[in-house]
């Protein structure tokens, strides 16, 4: 039996991505995205997919709604983080 793993991925990632991209100013180094973007992604629990269009399916607009709000959260606390680090 062969198991292709290329196409699991963690659906967290793309939100936190999106989210950094919104939340960051153009001027912030990838370095410091690249950080905010971990610690934002390890308070959160992983979700292990194989298609995102699966998840959006599935989940409820309440589901789908608190997911987002855990994003800015860890969002906003990664760049909080981030930012007191390198100070």
């Amino acid at each position: 039996m062969s198991i292709e793993f290329g196409s699991i991925h963690n659906y967290y990632e793309g939100q936190v991505m999106e989210a950094v991209r919104d939340a960051v100013s153009d001027g912030t180094d990838s370095e410091s995205v690249a950080d905010i973007a971990c610690v934002a992604l390890n308070h959160l629990p992983p979700r292990y997919i194989r298609h995102d269009v699966d998840m959006r399916f599935y989940l409820s607009p309440e589901e789908s709604a608190e997911m987002k709000r855990k994003v800015h959260i860890a969002v906003e606390d990664a760049i909080r983080f981030v930012v007191a680090e390198g100070s």
